[in-house]
């Protein structure tokens, strides 16, 4: 058996079809941040602070950020929730650690060095984090898995019914494969 093997030792059968999976984070869109929270994990359960305000209401991992509304939404086993946009808006989303979401994010916005780009990570899977989408950022979620997932979540603007900051792209944007598990 040799040392070390190289491309050229694989089969003509198989050369074509090896692939490396890939370990990185996803290739980051500009202004999108995602913040590791401390979980703290006992004997009784777990616990994580989810944000810390200052004075003024605004996050202290984003200070730029003034919470205005708190809001919770489930997705269900199988569901897409994808994609939309806010012009005016920014988002801070939180999945609770015991929940695993596909979050896909586009970046639409013209004048960013990162416009066309998109990201595609899980959020929950056992870690606490939490995730900051700028105004012009599209974004969503799938739940590839069979329990409902929590998205708790934090803006910096209030929901106006009559004059919703709500702005759809189709769910298949990036193609329907984004949306599958990596299968391998």
């Amino acid at each position: 058996m040799p040392e070390k093997l190289s491309p050229t030792d694989i089969g003509p059968d198989f050369r074509d079809l090896v692939s490396t999976q890939q370990y990185g984070g996803a290739t980051p869109i500009e202004g999108v941040q995602r913040v590791d929270l401390r979980l703290m994990i006992d004997d009784g359960g777990s616990f994580a602070e989810l944000i810390r305000l200052d004075d003024k209401g605004r996050l202290l991992a984003f200070p730029e950020f003034q919470v205005r509304q708190s809001s919770y939404s489930e997705v269900l086993p199988g569901a897409i929730k994808a994609f939309h946009l806010h012009y005016n808006q920014d988002d801070v989303w939180f999945v609770p650690p015991t929940d695993r979401l596909l979050i896909g994010l586009i970046d639409c916005r013209e004048s960013s060095p990162t416009y066309k780009s998109s990201m595609r990570f899980v959020m929950g899977g056992g870690k606490a984090q939490v995730l900051f989408i700028p105004r012009g950022v599209a974004h969503g979620g799938g739940n590839v898995g069979k329990d409902p997932v929590t998205i708790l979540y934090f803006v910096n603007q209030h929901f106006d019914l009559s004059s919703p900051d709500e702005h759809r792209l189709p769910w298949d944007t990036l193609g329907t494969e984004f949306w599958e598990i990596t299968q391998g």
